[in-house]
């Protein structure tokens, strides 16, 4: 069983990017339960047990046959060094698009559970959708509960991509709407934050330090979010749109010279909800398209008012229709990477339920974390990425980056300048005074 990659999908297949889902576990797991609910997850999900093929010009995705097809890992290791190792550790080209591992303490009572999937056939909500669906069957397994599944008649398909669901629209239309975005980015070029761990040769082509992925973590308690949510809810904007105007003046900070410069804003605008009819959340396809904003930021620039515009232009885009049209131009971003070139990334899952775990088994910390081969430190400069999620009720952004490019004391400082400018938003005694505490 095999298709071909539609051009949404065949954008991730150069980035090899993936989505790195870990759930920390107090408890006793069953294991021989736990793999006969990743196995059900795969086999319902055939993308999970794919791999990616050279097509021609283009790719397809193939699924793997039953010797090739994914399993879950164990071993007993130490959490923290084992989630900085799957962190790091690629999908296999020409492998298994999915992963999951598990890696428990010597005493059996504290676990780490991964699960790594290829961004090419997973977003966001869908990797978090999957990541649940695996914990509801495991429950159900270990509750000696049905486990049948609603799907109709038939063996599990590979799902339609997005692309091909997307409503009508003109040709003309869309050419127009590829001029005008071409044109904006020739117009407003967006600065990008300079990396500070140094190449030892100004043209690049002699090997930098060796790099590795890390994460710089921020995490509000449910009161501080709820605040933050309030003064969001006073001000007539988003909490994301309160994140990402935290983000662009951090970001300013760190660039040179006086007087505002044109940063860049790129938010992910989630599509199943917006399609007809909505696609679900557990449908293994990338469903997300972006919104890349242009903005003059200065050393005095109030970020409420940051916040105002950003959630202004994003709504609009919205409503007219754009994020359709968006969506049809991704062939052109190969050929012109200033589309989707910003200086600040803020993803915006929203508010998302954890695992549901059998009794005796508790979750203490769940995390979604995007990464990535090739971070390019020969590039100099790039994109800072906040991966924003709320997990029950608990607002975390997740700073990932390579340590050829950005060190940890400079991501650190990063998180930190971030963290103060949300806490003064939380911390606002009345909407009405939100300026004041972000001055």
């Amino acid at each position: 069983m095999h298709r071909a990659l539609c051009p949404v999908e065949t954008l991730y297949v150069g980035q090899r990017s993936r989505a790195v889902l870990s759930c920390s576990l107090r408890g006793p797991v069953d294991v021989a339960a736990l793999s006969a609910a990743f196995d059900a997850m795969t086999e319902a999900n055939p993308p999970l047990r794919s791999r990616i093929e050279q097509d021609g010009a283009g790719h397809v995705l193939r699924v793997l046959g039953e010797a090739e097809r994914p399993r879950l890992v164990t071993r007993t290791g130490a959490e923290e060094e084992a989630y900085a190792a799957e962190l790091n550790r690629p999908l296999p080209v020409g492998g298994p698009l999915s992963r999951a591992v598990l890696v428990s303490a010597p005493d059996g009572e504290s676990h780490l559970f991964v699960l790594v999937v290829d961004h090419t056939v997973i977003d966001g909500h869908s990797s978090i959708a999957l990541h649940n669906a695996l914990w509801d069957r495991y429950r159900a397994l270990v509750d000696g509960e049905s486990t049948a599944e609603g799907a109709g008649p038939g063996l599990p398909r590979l799902p339609e991509p997005v692309s091909r669901l997307l409503p009508p629209a003109d040709d003309a239309d869309t050419a127009k709407y590829l001029d005008g975005r071409l044109e904006e980015t020739r117009r407003h070029p967006v600065e990008l934050v300079p990396y500070d761990v140094r190449r030892p040769s100004a043209t690049g082509h002699e090997a930098g330090p060796d790099g590795h992925i890390e994460v710089r973590r921020l995490t509000l308690d449910p009161d501080l979010t709820s605040r933050l949510r309030r003064t969001a809810r006073g001000s007539g904007v988003s909490v994301h749109a309160l994140i990402a105007a935290t983000l662009l003046v951090t970001a300013r900070r760190r660039l040179d010279g006086d007087g505002s410069r044109t940063l860049g804003c790129l938010s992910p605008v989630d599509l199943r909800s917006r399609l007809s009819p909505p696609l679900p959340a557990s449908a293994p396809v990338p469903a997300v398209t972006t919104h890349l904003q242009a903005l003059g930021v200065s050393e005095s620039s109030e970020p409420l008012e940051l916040a105002r515009a950003v959630h202004a232009r994003l709504s609009d885009f919205i409503s007219r229709g754009d994020h359709f049209h968006e969506m049809r131009i991704t062939p052109e971003i190969p050929r012109t990477p200033a589309l989707q070139l910003a200086t600040v990334i803020a993803t915006n899952m929203g508010v998302v339920p954890g695992p549901r775990l059998p009794d005796g088994l508790r979750a203490v910390d769940v995390r979604l974390v995007p990464a990535r081969e090739q971070y390019f430190p020969q590039a100099g400069r790039s994109p800072v990425m906040a991966c924003v999620v709320s997990f029950e009720g608990r607002l975390s952004i997740e700073f990932p980056h390579s340590t050829a490019c950005y060190s940890p004391s400079f991501m650190r400082a990063f998180r930190d300048d971030v963290r103060a400018g949300l806490l003064r938003f939380a911390t606002a005694a009345e909407p009405g005074h939100a300026r004041a505490a972000t001055g």
